[in-house]
């Protein structure tokens, strides 16, 4: 499995991009600035994207959307209960840091479940609110989680933003992310990569 990262923007967003190496099909995660830096690293990985997958609709995660789209021809897919945030600048904060930013709406919405293939990696959708309503996690192969800003190393998401909740968002990681065995990588919308050992047995959001 191709799996490549990089820190984007102001405020070092994550962005993956993940690809199966037979078939250099790939998809982008959460494309959150830097539209060209981002479409120069897809050119010397040498794959083709057929989705970019938004963990959640804030921003900081999709900043970059329409210029890493117009360059790739890629389907933009969000679950359906952040789906509006994509074409409202107040849904999705940009108004309250200046650039005030709506784009057109996504090409497929998301529920649990949901199953997106890219050559032969198989990722799963796994719905995690709390950070937003539409929040997700994204499984990837046997041993691999996107975590968006759900779980991050050693802390959790925010919840204060509008459609948050912090009771929501423990309950998501807990009984869902949680449950993967513990040398599962984490690798989450901000910071550097986990594991679901390490947080269950440190993280002190999620030990009381």
């Amino acid at each position: 499995m191709i799996l490549d990262g990089l820190s984007v923007g102001s405020i070092d967003s994550n962005c993956y991009i993940v690809g199966c190496e037979e078939t250099k099909e790939a998809v982008v995660i959460d494309p959150g600035a830097e539209g060209k830096r981002i479409l120069r690293r897809i050119e010397s990985l040498g794959v083709n994207v057929r989705y970019i997958i938004l963990t959640h609709g804030h921003i900081d995660h999709i900043g970059a959307l329409d210029e890493v789209q117009r360059g790739t021809g890629a389907k933009v897919l969000i679950h359906a209960e952040d789906a509006a945030m994509l074409t409202s600048s107040n849904k999705n904060l940009s108004i309250y840091v200046g650039s005030a930013v709506a784009m057109r709406a996504a090409d497929q919405l998301l529920q649990d479940g949901d199953i997106i293939k890219v050559g032969k990696v198989t990722i799963e959708v796994i719905h995690t609110p709390g950070h937003t309503r539409g929040g997700i996690s994204l499984k990837c192969g046997p041993d691999v989680i996107f975590s968006g800003d759900t779980l991050f190393a050693g802390s959790v998401g925010r919840s204060d933003f509008p459609g948050g909740s912090h009771t929501q968002l423990i309950a998501s990681i807990k009984k869902k992310l949680l449950q993967f065995p513990p040398d599962t990588k984490v690798y989450p919308g901000h910071g550097p990569a986990t594991t679901i050992g390490w947080e269950k047995q440190y993280n002190p959001f999620l030990i009381y």
